[in-house]
């Protein structure tokens, strides 16, 4: 076991060009610390719950899943827009901080997921294995493990997101360690009443296991229950609910049909607040060239 810690902590610089064959087995060690993160909330029933609570919790799960939404998966995995190398870097820090491992994992493992949607290759489907396994315990394996270099040539001159790509435990912990001090903090506590310990609990413990199930209801929900725009090769569907929770992402059949855009919701009513955003972003110049939904895409939706 110790020797595994030391490989968590500190793993080999290089990671694989191809996939190892996925078998089916998960690495329990692995499952540790996302079963202790769920265990741990169980401290907030002996503080009480305050609306500073609530608005830090907010807070943080908004930053955050953004930071997914726009950089982990319309940035980083399929190049919907550009940005500075400054504003690169601040984005995948803070998405890494959710605890979803690092920027060329999560590009890489998203590219071959859109590649092999709903097949026998797709390792997170629940039409091939089950839902469980399409939510959640296909992250414990260790097929799940590796980066997979040769989906991502484009980044891997990056030293800095290597960097926190290697060492992803780094954003999380900043982040838990960041949230109690900042409780600890005279001012702070003057504030909002809250301690170290409540403001690691809303800041940091909630609204992370909030996101890790967000996010991964996009693999699981949105390929099970919603609507199709698009006749697709896979079972991608239109969820309005899951895009509600996950700021745009649960448009998910419009995006299968074209991943390219930068904006998932393609039509009125379809809301899509991280494109939203990142409209409001490129007013201030921190991102530019927001790919736009073609008119023949658009043309091609079923109603």
């Amino acid at each position: 076991m110790s020797s595994s810690i030391l490989k968590w902590i500190c793993p080999p610089p290089e990671t694989l060009e191809e996939p190892p064959e996925e078998d089916g087995k998960v690495e329990w060690f692995r499952c540790l610390p996302y079963v202790l993160i769920h265990l741990a909330c169980i401290i907030a029933f002996y503080y009480p719950v305050t609306w500073p609570c609530i608005c830090i919790a907010f807070v943080s799960y908004l930053a955050r899943m953004f930071s997914i939404t726009a950089f982990y998966h319309r940035y980083f995995s399929h190049r919907s827009f550009k940005t500075s190398r400054v504003v690169q870097f601040i984005g995948a820090f803070v998405a890494c901080s959710s605890g979803q491992r690092g920027p060329l994992w999560w590009a890489a493992h998203h590219r071959r997921h859109h590649r092999h949607s709903d097949t026998d290759a797709d390792v997170h489907s629940p039409h091939t294995k089950s839902l469980l396994w399409s939510h959640t315990l296909w992250f414990m394996t260790d097929y799940a493990v590796p980066t997979f270099l040769k989906e991502i040539p484009d980044w891997l001159k990056f030293p800095e997101l290597r960097f926190i790509n290697r060492f992803d435990w780094v954003p999380v912990l900043t982040l838990g360690l960041g949230c109690y001090f900042l409780g600890e903090a005279t001012w702070f506590q003057t504030l909002t009443g809250l301690t170290g310990m409540t403001t690691l609990i809303w800041g940091f413990l909630i609204p992370t296991i909030v996101l890790y199930h967000a996010t991964f209801a996009v693999n699981s929900i949105a390929h099970l229950f919603g609507t199709r725009r698009y006749n697709t090769k896979d079972e991608s569907k239109n969820n309005l609910w899951l895009a509600l929770f996950t700021l745009g992402e649960g448009w998910h059949n419009n995006h299968h049909f074209f991943p390219g855009a930068a904006r998932q919701g393609f039509f009125k009513g379809e809301i899509d607040l991280t494109y939203y955003a990142l409209r409001l972003m490129s007013l201030f110049r921190l991102v530019s060239d927001l790919r736009p939904v073609p008119a023949w895409v658009k043309d091609k939706a079923s109603s």
